[in-house]
């Protein structure tokens, strides 16, 4: 490489171009997580509109939430594979495209009165595709703002990303809830369920649009101008003892997500409505109160872990969590709604010190030629057996044991699980990225 080629990608991002990626990561993000969630947020309208004749229906919609998942893994490979060979900003513009169609379509699927099984079919098609893009977007995205971050900033700055999703799950929870109160049971399993569907478009469009305008990484740069990219990411990533301890670190690190992302928000206004007949609408108000909490606490989190560590932080999390589960969902289980609110709030404060740190922590575990592949593929194995299952699978166990507890025994074993796991990571957040 010549002095010229290697002048023009920095080693150093001014702070101007860092707040400029970010917002640009985390429109996508925020896309991308709204167009994933609003499926769980509106399982119970969407279990009478393509299950009308199962008494399994909800269980029914939540396989097809799980089976989007396994999906996921397949997703970050191939996205993670291109991403680490021709550049993570074109595959950030193609998964939010992907997402943003599948989504779309959901809203303008026949119903099960119209076409039959094949409606319920083509929901859990969509599902897939669904899958597919979010295992290329979490690898992808948080590599991307990483690598555009500030030295001793990046657990601030992808922190942001984080919000940004769970901002996503706030507002498909202030749409469902405010839609359900307004058109009432009926205009929803009507039509109104396909609004929420349908805003994918706007949404899409907005998280292309800037994705577009924006730049790949310094570290994907400088390794494109050096030669030194990887011809096969993945390959490379199995034949190295290092890689292959950090991507099944990988896998148990976010075992915590399970309980907290996929069960306490996604599965949350379900599990109320359903198994401690909240309505509808107060179980979508508990979550929402929760979305506010974590929102507010992740930056916090993320700029800790700047200061005393990524392991410090995750740790910290964990036992709070396996210490607090349980009393949290008695709360919940009271029947009252400011209990519940409480109860909530306090496991989704301390969720925040996992999911507010626990991506900057994979990302510095692989070097740059390896990170989007190895990360993602991780990542997403986890995701499929620990996370898109756990509603499917609490929603299965209450239905077996009668025991409405179960999603508390799952936090703390998940928490605890997470515990183990981080104490076998070296902390590398006072180190700079690697590139190879």
């Amino acid at each position: 490489m010549t002095s010229t080629s290697a002048a023009a990608v920095p080693n150093e991002i001014d702070s101007g171009t860092a707040k400029k990626v970010t917002l640009a990561g985390c429109v996508g993000i925020f896309a991308e997580l709204y167009d994933n969630g609003i499926f769980g947020f509106m399982a119970a309208t969407l279990a009478l509109v393509f299950f009308p004749d199962s008494d399994n229906a909800v269980l029914l919609v939540f396989l097809g939430y799980a089976v989007s998942f396994f999906f996921r893994p397949l997703g970050g490979i191939i996205c993670g594979h291109l991403g680490d060979k021709i550049g993570r900003q074109r595959m950030l513009v193609f998964v939010i495209l992907l997402i943003s169609v599948a989504t779309a379509a959901i809203g303008v699927l026949p119903t099960y009165a119209s076409i039959g099984i094949a409606a319920p079919a083509l929901l859990i098609l969509l599902r897939v595709l669904q899958g597919f893009s979010v295992g290329g977007e979490a690898a992808g995205a948080m590599s991307f703002l990483a690598e555009h971050a500030p030295e001793g900033k990046r657990g601030r700055y992808t922190s942001y990303a984080q919000i940004a999703s769970f901002l996503s799950l706030l507002t498909g929870t202030l749409i469902a809830a405010g839609m359900t109160a307004g058109l009432g049971s009926e205009r929803m399993e009507s039509w109104g369920w396909r609004i929420p569907f349908l805003l994918a478009v706007p949404l899409g469009i907005t998280g292309i649009y800037i994705r577009q305008r924006i730049s790949d990484t310094p570290n994907f740069l400088r390794l494109q101008e050096e030669g030194g990219l990887s011809r096969n990411p993945l390959k490379e990533a199995f034949s190295s003892p290092e890689h292959r301890r950090a991507m099944l670190l990988a896998l148990f690190i976010p075992l915590m997500n399970g309980s907290g992302y996929y069960v306490l928000f996604s599965y949350m206004p379900t599990f109320m409505n359903k198994e401690l007949h909240f309505s509808k609408v107060q179980g979508l108000l508990v979550t929402a109160a929760s979305l506010v909490c974590i929102s507010i606490a992740i930056p916090y989190m993320g700029a800790w872990s700047d200061r005393v560590g990524r392991k410090r932080v995750l740790a910290t999390a964990a036992i709070a969590m396996a210490i607090a589960g349980i009393p949290c969902y008695l709360l919940i289980g009271t029947g009252s709604v400011p209990l519940a609110v409480i109860g909530a709030c306090i496991m989704a404060v301390i969720f925040a010190g996992h999911t507010g740190v626990i991506h900057i922590l994979l990302v510095e575990l692989f070097p740059t030629r390896v990170r989007y592949s190895a990360y993602g593929l991780g990542y997403n194995v986890s995701a499929a057996l620990f996370g898109g299952t756990a509603p499917l699978l609490m929603t299965y166990l209450i239905g077996k044991t009668g025991d409405v507890h179960v999603p508390a025994y799952y936090a703390v074993l998940t928490a605890l699980g997470t515990l183990i796991a981080v104490s076998r990571v070296k902390d590398r957040a006072h180190l700079p990225l690697r590139d190879a």
